[in-house]
């Protein structure tokens, strides 16, 4: 292993993958080309709820150029399930999977009706036109809270009154009495808005059919080749070893790109019903509207508080939209939610009951963060309020209930590893010179100015995960693993750490992700865990090759491999001159002369899961000025101190950290998916859904503390998601903070001017 002064991790490597991507090398699903590829246009529903009549696509078939168009009768007719599986396991009802074109009835706007697959995809658009599609509109119902009320709409009749799952988390015992002995009590009603994830490539597949070897290929957007594999084969009724999928470059993911979707699924039908290659790529307004979304929670939740700071009890009910059907991910996977709602501090007792809402709408998914981010918005903005109610600095009321002892266990199931969360807050608060900005008030054009605090915790890591490592005969060497990189660097990381272990320069080491035909087996990328999965699989791997390569070279050397070092890319019998150059190793490794009892080759596969669950940690602060005239909101000031253990490249977190922080700031300040009451999307494209544009940013300034995880060997965290957890809630404590002197209490996130405008009005400001 290379010795600490040399070593590749810890330093900001350039990343590996930019120079294919700044130059337009790169290649993404979309610029795929194969020999009379077909391309695929779906017809989505116009109504978000009715019995669906007939779908008549004789116009369409009639078209030039218009190779088929397919409902569902003629994909039952095929012998297919053609049904996305539903997270039925973990439902307490029994509703049937999402149909890749509607069966009878449309459950949310844009579901997909008809397939058209056509020579070209201009064709293919003006045939979708000529579908005519009946259909016998239902009402509808797009609230979570409002789906549980007598008298709703039915989504599905198995689940009467549109829950899809109740879960409960903590004591709800323990939690009333903390609350019944507490000084005071402090109760918001929150809610989280509704996101579309909008990665700047589009979903897509291009897939081929092989008849002679009955073989499937489809090259697709994915984080999770292999779950995709697994979950196409479910779907089209084919053998896993039938199937193989290929995820080349990903423009973005965000969660929204490992989930299961009828578009991939249809293309991959459509290509061995018509023995052709099949390109379906999404549109902007598809993707807005049967994207799958993320967040949309409903939340009244209260924290008990003694006169002297100390949190007793956190109590919360949240209604969580499922959508149209129950995909998995976040919604029905409460536990990612509740279990982090202890936040950074050490509360006596907590009680989380959610309820997983189907509505008419689309179906929601994990989105960065997945269930964190909700958590941690709904302390932190207690906390705040708690400070507010006690008159005290919403610093010291987190530092004064601060876990400061680990491992800690939570009371709703949660065990943190390691931490030391005074310092990251010590030093976000340094950073700004906070007691200044708390004493501020108004800048110089008549704007209140505010600061905002988020504590975060991010639990990561999870599952397990592939990871070869394989020495070719020249001394070069291939990573394979079982993640996949759409942005997070993957191909510089792995080669740092792989680099270091054997000692060989990175530029030697070349990374494989994406294929399930070249990897073995693989769970993906996502939940900020491919450095703590992947990472330790392929550093387990190196150090398994290593210590083989150091049998080589020892036997080459006529020496005992407890005497042979490596270093500077050869391996050197201790304290003489006597040395083999590593490629040498290499050559032997796959020739003759190898030790008595050794096999040729020099790779070894690791199938690696953590101990247990790693736990990133951090202050963000927010400054904002916002103008009570029009309510309009700038972020003037941004800075993140996070601690994701050791940084394998800081370069690459920080970039994280950046992406992440602008996402968690549209969330807080522009972006909702809003739905009219008959279920319409209303911002079904980018003029109407409202990023965030570089004007509305500002520079985010990184810092870091590190407190490696004891669960792996790496001591790493994951630091993809951490942005999107702490952004949305430091902005809107920061912009009500703002507001203290107009008496505002709450604004509902995005902080829109009218709606930041309203709160003053309402607030009588």
């Amino acid at each position: 292993m290379t010795d600490d002064d040399d070593a590749l991790v810890g330093r900001p490597v350039p990343r590996r993958e930019d120079r294919a991507l700044l130059t337009g090398a790169a290649a993404y699903t979309d610029d795929l080309r194969a020999p009379g590829a077909a391309h695929l246009a779906f017809v989505r529903s116009e109504a978000s709820h009715a019995h669906l009549d007939d779908v008549d696509v004789g116009a369409a078939t009639a078209i030039d150029g218009v190779l088929g168009a397919f409902t569902w009768a003629d994909v039952a007719a095929s012998g297919t399930p053609g049904v996305l599986p539903v997270a039925s396991a973990r439902l307490d009802c029994d509703v049937p999977g999402h149909p890749v074109l509607a069966r009878d009835r449309v459950r949310y706007q844009g579901q997909p009706v008809a397939a058209v697959v056509a020579a070209d995809r201009y064709t293919a658009r003006d045939a979708v036109a000529a579908v005519e599609v009946t259909v016998d509109p239902l009402d509808a119902v797009v609230d979570p809270v409002a789906a549980t009320a007598d008298g709703a709409p039915t989504v599905f009749a198995d689940a009467p009154d549109n829950v899809a799952v109740t879960t409960e988390l903590g004591d709800r015992e323990a939690t009333a009495r903390a609350f019944a002995d507490a000084d005071r009590v402090v109760e918001l009603d929150l809610a989280n808005n509704r996101l579309v994830p909008s990665a700047l490539e589009p979903r897509a597949a291009l897939a081929s059919w092989d008849d002679a070897d009955e073989q499937l290929t489809v090259r697709m957007t994915s984080q999770s080749p292999h779950g995709h594999r697994r979950k196409l084969a479910t779907t089209l009724g084919l053998p896993e070893r039938r199937i193989r999928v290929v995820a080349p470059r990903v423009g973005g993911g965000f969660g929204h790109k490992g989930h299961h979707h009828p578009g991939e699924a249809m293309a991959a039908w459509a290509a061995r019903q018509l023995d052709r290659p099949v390109k379906w790529t999404a549109t902007r307004s598809g993707n807005s509207l049967a994207g799958a979304h993320g967040r949309d929670h409903r939340t009244t939740a209260a924290l008990a508080v003694d006169d002297d700071g100390t949190i007793r009890g956190l109590r919360a009910e949240t209604h969580a939209a499922v959508g149209g059907y129950g995909l998995g991910g976040g919604p029905v996977m409460p536990g990612w939610y509740g279990r982090l709602l202890a936040g950074q501090y050490d509360v006596e007792a907590i009680h989380c009951e959610t309820h997983s809402v189907f509505t008419n709408t689309a179906p929601v998914h994990s989105y960065r963060g997945a269930g964190r981010p909700e958590a941690i918005y709904v302390t932190e903005r207690l906390v705040d309020a708690a400070a507010r109610e006690l008159e005290v600095d919403p610093a010291a009321l987190r530092r004064r209930n601060q876990v400061s002892e680990f491992p800690h266990e939570t009371p709703v199931g949660a065990t943190y590893d390691s931490g030391d969360y005074g310092r990251a807050l010590d030093e976000a608060l340094g950073a700004v010179d906070w007691e200044r900005l708390r004493a501020t008030g108004r800048d110089d054009a008549g704007r209140y100015v505010g600061v905002g605090l988020a504590c975060y915790v991010e639990s990561t890591g999870g599952g397990h995960e592939s990871g070869v490592v394989r020495v070719h005969p020249d001394g070069g060497v291939t990573i394979y693993a079982g993640t996949h990189s759409h942005g997070q660097g993957h191909g510089t990381t792995y080669a740092q750490i792989v680099a270091d272990e054997l000692g060989v320069d990175d530029d030697e080491i070349s990374v494989v992700e994406g294929d399930t035909e070249r990897i073995p087996t693989g769970t993906g990328t996502f939940g900020s865990r491919s450095t703590i999965a992947g990472g330790n699989a392929v550093a387990e791997s190196a150090r398994a090759v290593g210590e083989k390569a150091r049998e080589i070279a020892a036997h080459r050397l006529e020496a005992d491999p407890a005497d042979v070092e490596e270093a500077g890319g050869s391996f050197h019998v201790t304290g003489t001159d006597r040395s083999v150059p590593f490629a040498d190793v290499a050559a032997a490794a796959y020739g003759r002369g190898l030790p008595a009892g050794l096999e040729p080759g020099l790779e070894a596969t690791t199938f690696y899961e953590a101990e247990g669950t790693a736990y990133t940690f951090g202050t963000h602060v927010a400054v904002v000025a916002v103008d009570p005239d029009t309510g309009a909101v700038d972020v003037e000031r941004y800075v993140a101190v996070d601690d994701c253990g050791p940084r394998v490249n800081p370069a690459i977190v920080e970039g994280q950290v950046h992406g992440g922080v602008a996402q968690g700031i549209g969330q807080a300040r522009s972006e909702a998916a809003l739905y009219d009451d008959d279920g319409t999307l209303l911002t079904d494209e980018l003029l109407r859904y409202a990023l965030p544009r570089a004007a509305d940013l500002p520079d985010v300034e990184t810092r870091a503390t590190e407190t490696p995880s004891p669960h792996n060997d790496l001591g790493v965290k994951g630091i993809g998601e951490a942005g999107t957890i702490a952004a949305p809630p430091a902005v809107v404590n920061a912009v009500v903070d703002a507001l203290a002197p107009l008496d505002v209490e709450h604004v509902d996130m995005p902080l829109t001017a009218e709606r930041v405008w309203r709160a003053i009005e309402d607030a009588g400001g």
